[in-house]
């Protein structure tokens, strides 16, 4: 796949998470009281951690797909919503450790939980939520449920390792980055809106469009995530602008505009991702390349195409509520970078 492959016509999406929230208010309730209920222990420190980022805004997308996903199908029953929680969980522990991997200091606009409460406590109640979310799956009592929730588990484990050893490698190409997002995000997306199918007993060619709408939508979603990381909005999403490259990771955004610079910005790149120490005028100069170059536009039309493409897996389904909230869930991934 070449660095100059993004042709889309860079036109402002639109898209509403309102849809989704009305959709999935009256299950969320019951999603949020499972998580305030399993995140509570005898250790005192575990809730307060685990609170301060799970009551710390965020609007839940993961857990909402799988909700959404039950609307979807016709699904009457009341399975899913342990497994929201489920889900929840795992995204919650993965964050936690990002947050010390990455030596982050804001999360959703606020100091992270590794901040305040240093790195050993962070990982631990990470561990923590980890072992809550699979004492919900095996409450459910479905085998399959179990190993589509704890497969994406390990591959998001497999993701950020990958991410890991990819750092600082200006030579990453655009393939391995979309193999890393895949798996890091992507794969918890598949999973949630899948195991509303699974328990809804739905056909194989249901379940497999729901993987593949959260697939979609997930890389949609994080490929907005890294463009942020060198647009102006970045504050607005809870983030340091620039985190990404200080911590030399190598995201579409970098990974177009070293393919797309001159030799002598090319050096640039090299000493800059390759480097452990940057500056805020190596940053500012960073920034001036990737405009110069229409990285991020491009990453955005990246995004919207993947958002497109979790739009026509839904199809199969009927026309209705849950399929247009899961419509402009889609279109909303990719708006909010603008």
């Amino acid at each position: 796949m070449s660095a100059d492959v993004l042709t889309l016509p860079r036109k402002e999406p639109e898209g509403s998470i309102e849809p989704m929230l009305a959709l999935t208010a009256p299950g969320m309730n019951q999603v949020n009281q499972v998580i305030l209920d399993r995140m509570q222990s005898e250790v005192p420190l575990i809730p307060a951690l685990a609170g301060h980022l799970i009551s710390g805004g965020g609007k839940r997308l993961r857990p909402m797909l799988t909700l959404a996903g039950a609307e979807l199908v016709g699904y009457t029953g009341n399975r899913q919503h342990k497994l929201a929680a489920a889900v929840e969980f795992i995204h919650t522990a993965t964050l936690l450790h990002d947050d010390v991997v990455d030596g982050s200091d804001l999360r959703r606009g606020k100091a992270a939980a590794n901040i305040i409460y240093g790195n050993p406590a962070t990982v631990l109640v990470g561990d923590f939520l980890f072992s809550r979310s699979f004492e919900l799956m095996t409450e459910d009592g479905s085998l399959k449920v179990l190993k589509i929730l704890s497969g994406a588990s390990a591959i998001i484990a497999e993701g950020e390792v990958d991410q890991l050893t990819a750092q600082r490698k200006i030579d990453t190409s655009e393939e391995r980055y979309l193999h890393i997002i895949r798996a890091k995000t992507a794969a918890l997306f598949a999973a949630a809106s899948r195991i509303a199918a699974v328990v809804a007993e739905c056909s194989e060619e249901q379940e497999q469009a729901l993987d593949e709408y959260g697939r979609n939508l997930g890389v949609a979603f994080q490929l907005v995530d890294d463009a942020m990381d060198y647009d102006s909005n970045a504050a607005a999403m809870g983030k340091d602008r620039g985190d990404d490259f200080r911590e030399g990771k190598m995201t579409l955004p970098v990974i177009l505009a070293y393919a797309r610079g001159s030799a002598e910005e090319r050096e640039f790149w090299k000493a800059a991702i390759g480097g452990f120490k940057t500056s805020d005028a190596d940053l500012d100069h960073a920034i001036e390349l990737i405009d110069r170059h229409n990285a991020v536009a491009d990453t955005k039309a990246r995004a919207r195409h993947f958002a497109q493409c979790a739009i026509d897996t839904l199809s199969i389904f009927p026309d209705g509520t849950a399929r247009q909230a899961m419509t402009q869930a889609a279109l909303f991934s990719v708006a909010r970078g603008y």
